[in-house]
């Protein structure tokens, strides 16, 4: 067996917890910044691609009387993984009180609320694009004061890890992420170097 074939896995690469926490805590505080507090707290809720929550309408998070759905069925997603049983995600309490928090916000900014219209829109009231996500996301590593900077899909990694840490079944996990297999969703269950400087923090040495 080769070399290669015998290489320890390389984990994804992750925020971690306090990076996760100062993000959602600098975007809730800033004055502008609840947009963009609610696609990294979707992110990190749900682990939705950058085009997956860009393409979100407002019908597909909220009924017609304006209700927030327990479960968001997709309409964009990966095309890869056309089977449409794994294309919803069930979204937490904590997250549908921030999406019921966040359309009264669209309402105050005269934003529209019809079921076609966009969930997340730029400041010319057009649907926010995917570059223009991954731009904010890096201006707020900065403004949160990361040593570190991650791309976009580092907020997916990150849920999937999370979930994956907090109830430790690899097959939920994988339902989760919407993986067709679950030797995708291994790469969850690796030790990351964070969880290496965590484990020697007790050494005697």
């Amino acid at each position: 067996m080769s070399y290669y074939a015998n290489r320890i896995p390389v984990p994804p690469r992750t925020l971690s917890e306090a990076e996760q926490a100062r993000l959602l805590q600098v975007t809730g505080e800033h004055r502008h910044g609840f947009r963009d507090h609610m696609i990294i707290a979707l992110a990190l809720g749900t682990a939705l691609r950058e085009h997956e929550i860009a393409a979100l309408d407002i019908g597909d998070v909220a009924d017609e009387q304006g209700r927030v759905r327990r479960r968001v069925r997709l309409r964009v997603f990966k095309r890869s993984n056309p089977h449409p049983e794994l294309q919803q995600v069930v979204l937490s309490e904590t997250l549908r009180a921030k999406l019921r928090h966040y359309l009264g916000w669209m309402e105050r900014q005269g934003l529209s609320l019809v079921p076609e219209a966009p969930l997340f829109v730029s400041r010319k009231g057009n649907r926010l694009s995917t570059r223009q996500m991954r731009t904010l996301f890096a201006r707020w590593q900065e403004r949160a004061g990361f040593e570190r900077r991650f791309s976009f899909h580092s907020l997916r990694h990150s849920s999937c890890t999370n979930h994956y840490r907090q109830n430790k079944d690899l097959r939920l996990t994988q339902i989760f992420a919407r993986h067709l297999s679950a030797t995708t969703t291994e790469m969850y269950t690796h030790p990351s170097m964070e969880d290496l400087l965590g484990s020697v923090q007790d050494l005697r040495c």
